[in-house]
């Protein structure tokens, strides 16, 4: 009998390792971290009646993103209990995966409740709006100043533990996972730091505090390797800062006097950090990242203000950057010199990051609607497609599907012939 289970869970494992990363959407942002899949025969038309596999409905509200691999769908949600119901009244904080085949949910869990009489919160935001990160069999949830928790492929809680900061519009940033370490970004108006776990135990590696006057940022922070080191691209209020992603050191910062409320998660590419500085008025960065200390004056390859977003993340394509901004302006902009290329009204208004697949671009609006174009110097509009619900999650694409999450319903789009 034992030898049976270890049989069976040594051929878990390597199905585990064997699903090859195009195939998978194991964090915010894709495989890298930067809006990329290498999925094809994805759908380019759908609409409520056309071309949904199937669709689920999601308990509570969450805008978290949806995150795929090895066969499921995990997202967050925060169901609010009702007060009449005194042994379970709360906002109950869960963690749920769906059947990537069926649509069935397959694990339901409560992580934290938190009190439901508090109110501080955005009207756009949730309680559950970091997106889960996928490592191996284990999940990551991460809830803001609420908590953050380790959880096994079936649901069961492994570690967790809350880092208390005044989140005042509510949480936003996602984990990064970088070797043994889950690492995220903590910016309150009353404390600012980043801090990096022992993926494993859930124990403190290390803590860095920001050296600014805290304010709110909501950021999910970005590895790249520079020459032979790696740095941890993490965006904050009024500043922009490398760090060393196993110790924790300032590598290099970049200032920018008006700028917080962050929400957008950086790029890289061509030798270039691309990021936005947020409120009031969001700046478009590209900033060179083989400085050290402030670089502010030295290592700003160009900058850019019209059309840039508060939201949406950007988007490399080949040698183009692409966003948009919450008004629904799209920009194709030269990645190297800054020079814009084109502006193109989409309609509506945005929150979700755009997704690079399949030789398109698919942006995703808040009231349903995603615009499919082709990238290029010239814009050309391939498709727009509608679903019930408000959209304000990014799309996740993996098994030759789109997984489009709204208010109430989690979507899986597949082109006819699949």
């Amino acid at each position: 009998m034992r030898t049976a289970v270890i049989v069976l869970l040594t051929s878990y494992l390597s199905h585990l390792t064997s699903v090859p990363a195009a195939a998978q959407w194991p964090q915010f942002r894709g495989p890298e971290g930067q809006g990329h899949s290498q999925e094809r025969g994805l759908p380019l038309t759908w609409a409520e009646s056309l071309n949904v596999r199937w669709k689920s409905q999601v308990p509570g509200l969450g805008w978290s993103s949806p995150v795929v691999a090895n066969g499921r769908v995990w997202l967050t949600s925060a169901v609010e209990q009702p007060d009449a119901d005194r042994d379970k009244r709360g906002i109950s904080l869960r963690a749920l995966a769906y059947d990537v085949e069926t649509g069935k949910q397959v694990v339901n869990v409560e992580v934290f409740r938190i009190p439901n009489d508090r109110r501080d919160i955005n009207p756009k935001n949730s309680w559950a709006s970091p997106t889960p990160i996928i490592d191996g069999d284990r999940v990551y949830v991460h809830f803001g100043a609420d908590g953050t928790a380790a959880l096994s492929w079936s649901g069961e809680i492994l570690w967790k533990d809350r880092f208390e900061y005044q989140s005042q519009h509510g949480a936003g940033g996602s984990p990064v996972i970088h070797g043994d370490l889950l690492i995220f970004n903590c910016d309150g108006s009353d404390a600012a730091f980043v801090i990096a776990l022992d993926k494993h135990t859930g124990k403190r590696r290390w803590k860095t505090t920001r050296g600014v006057p805290a304010d709110q940022a909501y950021t999910t922070p970005l590895v790249i390797r520079v020459g032979d080191q790696q740095q941890l691209i993490s965006v904050g209020a009024f500043r922009v800062r490398a760090y060393d992603p196993q110790t924790g050191k300032e590598i290099w910062r970049v200032r920018y006097d008006e700028g917080f409320s962050n929400v957008p998660r950086p790029v890289f590419a061509h030798g270039l950090v691309y990021i936005t500085t947020g409120f009031q008025q969001p700046e478009l960065l590209a900033i060179r990242p083989d400085g050290r200390g402030d670089v502010t004056k030295t290592h700003v390859a160009w900058s850019l203000k019209r059309g840039v977003p508060h939201t949406p993340s950007p988007l490399i394509v080949g040698d183009e950057l692409y966003v948009v901004n919450d008004g629904g302006i799209a920009s194709c902009i030269d990645a190297r010199s800054g020079t814009v290329v084109w502006q193109q009204r989409l309609g509506g208004t945005y929150s979700a990051s755009p997704v690079f697949a399949d030789g398109r671009i698919y942006f995703l609006a808040e009231h349903g609607m995603t615009t499919v174009i082709a990238p290029g110097r010239q814009f050309r509009r391939l498709a727009v497609n509608s679903l019930d619900g408000g959209t304000l999650a990014s799309l996740a694409v993996s098994s030759g599907s789109l997984f489009i999450r709204t208010d109430s319903h989690l979507y899986r789009v597949t082109a006819a012939d699949r």
